[in-house]
């Protein structure tokens, strides 16, 4: 699903956040992306998406090599991709159901098929009936739930999270995470970059570790790693 082959990658300010980097995440797994903060996650997950393209080495992404991805190619193969944030990023002025069938009124679906998909997505994450409130009438937690919703309704086979359980305590951070191994469960493939050392732990997962601009790979339970460090 994922291969990162010998990656770098270089701002324009000269900061170099990834540095030769090699791994590879299977389809349908779960892995976790760990490191202190400013190590490179969000980078690896911009790469991922296609929102920034390598320096050096190359990135494949579901059988498409995003190094030469041309410019009119990259709106449909990020439908591909469900993205969750942790500042969830949902529009206050609209209700929830509106939020979620975002990505469906870009891709220009019917509105019969449209509201069959949003329902089925709020019922996932457990919010069915509340399609009509608006963002600021729910939890925060509630809110990131319209997050994960709005990542699922195109049915994306990839799913990436930046800290989604950063602004969450912690009993309503394991409900998430709860959400996010269901979809693994189902052949979704799940990456998150987390910085929650506890979550990490719980849920067994293998882990991608950032330091210093390389990925190094850690076990968890009795997984075996496919990480390659070149």
């Amino acid at each position: 699903m994922i291969v990162f082959d010998r990656v770098s990658k270089r701002y324009p300010n000269g900061r170099e956040a990834l540095s030769n980097c090699t791994f590879e995440v299977n389809t349908g797994e779960m892995v976790f992306l760990t490191g202190r903060s400013g190590a490179g996650k969000s980078t690896v997950l911009k790469l991922i998406a296609c929102l920034e393209r390598p320096t050096r080495g190359t990135v494949v992404v579901g059988g498409k090599n995003t190094t030469t991805l041309k410019a009119r190619h990259i709106p449909a193969f990020r439908r591909h991709i469900g993205v969750v944030f942790q500042d969830h990023k949902l529009l206050a002025d609209r209700p929830v159901f509106d939020n979620v069938a975002l990505p469906l009124v870009v891709a220009g679906l019917p509105f019969k098929d449209m509201d069959k998909r949003v329902r089925a997505a709020l019922d996932q994450v457990g919010l069915l009936g509340k399609e009509r409130l608006s963002p600021m009438e729910l939890s925060v937690g509630e809110q990131q739930r319209v997050g994960i919703a709005r990542a699922v309704v195109s049915k994306p086979p990839l799913l990436i999270a930046d800290e989604p359980t950063g602004n969450l305590d912690p009993n309503l951070a394991l409900e998430i995470m709860n959400l996010f191994r269901r979809f693994s469960d189902v052949g979704v493939t799940v990456v998150v970059a987390t910085h929650d050392l506890h979550i990490v732990r719980e849920f067994a997962q293998r882990e991608l570790v950032i330091e210093n601009g390389a990925i190094h790979g850690e076990l968890n339970s009795n997984l075996p790693s496919v990480i390659a460090v070149r």
